[in-house]
């Protein structure tokens, strides 16, 4: 999917990894953004419907966050076996679960055809994707960046972030075309065409993945395991051997997991629910980001293996914090133009810095032998407290704040401030030809 935006002179194993890994990043942020997009838009006509429309969308924003429940848990489980039993497993697993869990979200048939069972199946669907997406930016960004050449980690592991813009072009794009259809066949059939269309996307990516291959890295590490102890390392002990990077990979993740939550998830739901204007035009909007980020993802990983991961990322945090008040004031003005511009300063420029940085940053806090359960650590809980929460912590802040949406800008901007120390005092292997080890393997200590 990326490989239209790889540079030349890439080898067959290297465009294996960039697009294997990318397809799933793909399908991860289409199955989030999309559910993101509904729950705004869709979800509290379809399966909370209610006289009050505040109390639909604070419900529908609730089995939002409630998928990110299980995130870390499937981060955790998928970590270990990634790296004990190899990323690839992993990879192939978890793109199946989240196609049949996101298509299945598409079957649920409306509450007032079935009653509470609506909410509650929307709920377990909701979770089992949560559960398989927990595994799949640790495996996908792992197998990617220990396949990068030195010096080009930030550069290929940007091509993630150009799979999820693909995912934001595709999701907003076809529930912005369907929602210019008659209304009451967009929110009866409509809305469900992009989620059953995921189990497409699974089918895709098990082409692509069905020849990846495990790093020299990853494989050179097992085998000194092996020969100096005979087994192989716990995965989970390994990463709190040394927690402070474990704790610190948390912290950083927080401004990156709001920021396409608050701009482009709860924005819309700002826009529809606050000012009363047509979903089509967010959708609009978020097709258009999604197109820009396939670009500025790369070019931000670029940058990052000039000037370093960690002067990027706070480049980005500071950034993000700037841009919600303006991305706000622009959503309040109705003007279809302005509100595109207010997505594409919220998110485009400084969230997708943060976003392209991240998950290298990530593997280049850990070791091989525990490090897609670092990564997943890092990235699923930080999602979870920070993305999963942010559009029902937004909803509430706006509503007790009588419509205004001060109380998100300083929300942001807390989050943002977080990210930044997290990152300053984080331990980041450098991206240089013999970096080595961030810690003596445990394996070969002397006994």
């Amino acid at each position: 999917m990326s490989q239209a935006v790889a540079p030349r002179g890439l080898t067959a194993r290297q465009r294996r990894m960039i697009a294997g890994g990318s397809i799933g990043t793909l399908m991860e942020y289409y199955d989030y953004y999309l559910y993101g997009l509904a729950s705004a838009a869709v979800f509290p006509a379809v399966f909370f419907s209610t006289d009050n429309p505040v109390m639909a969308q604070l419900s529908s924003f609730a089995t939002f966050a409630v998928g990110f429940l299980l995130r870390p848990l499937g981060g955790i489980i998928w970590g270990i076996v990634g790296d004990r039993m190899g990323r690839k497993p992993v990879l192939m697993i978890t793109v199946v679960g989240m196609g049949l869990a996101t298509t299945g979200i598409g079957l649920i048939p409306p509450d007032q055809q079935i009653g509470v069972i609506a909410p509650i199946l929307l709920i377990l669907c909701r979770m089992f994707q949560g559960f398989f997406v927990g595994g799949e930016m640790g495996g996908a960004a792992t197998m990617v960046v220990e396949n990068a050449p030195t010096g080009k980690h930030g550069l290929y592991g940007a091509f993630l972030i150009s799979g999820a813009g693909i995912a934001n072009m595709v999701s907003g794009g076809l529930m912005a075309a369907l929602g210019l259809t008659p209304g009451s066949w967009f929110i009866e059939w409509g809305w469900r065409i992009p989620f059953v269309f995921s189990i497409v996307l699974a089918v895709i990516a098990i082409l692509l993945r069905r020849k990846l291959e495990e790093s020299d890295e990853f494989v050179q590490t097992q085998t000194l395991q092996l020969a100096a102890a005979g087994k192989k390392a716990n995965p989970l002990i390994e990463v709190f051997r040394h927690p402070k990077n474990a704790i610190m990979g948390i912290l950083i993740g927080l401004p990156q997991s709001i920021a396409g939550y608050v701009i482009l998830t709860y924005g819309l739901g700002f826009m529809v629910t606050n000012k009363h204007l047509p979903a089509w035009m967010g959708f609009a909007g978020t097709m258009m980001v999604g197109l820009l980020q396939i670009f500025v993802a790369p070019l931000w990983g670029h940058i990052s293996d000039r000037i370093g991961r960690r002067t990027v990322y706070i480049i980005g945090c500071l950034g993000f914090a700037a841009m919600v008040y303006p991305a706000f004031a622009l959503f309040t003005t109705g003007n279809m133009w302005l509100i595109w511009l207010g997505q594409i300063l919220g998110f485009v420029v400084f969230g997708v810095a943060m976003q392209a940085t991240l998950s290298t940053m990530l593997v280049e806090m850990f070791d091989a032998e525990a490090r897609t359960t670092g990564v997943n650590i890092g990235y699923q809980f930080s999602n979870t407290l920070g993305g999963g929460f942010a559009p029902l912590i937004c909803a509430a802040l706006v509503a007790a704040a009588g419509g205004a949406f001060w109380p998100v800008v300083v929300y942001s901007a807390v989050i943002a401030i977080i990210g930044v120390v997290a990152t300053l005092v984080a331990s980041i292997r450098p991206d240089v030809e013999g970096a080595g080890r961030l810690h003596e393997l445990a394996a070969t200590r002397a006994r």
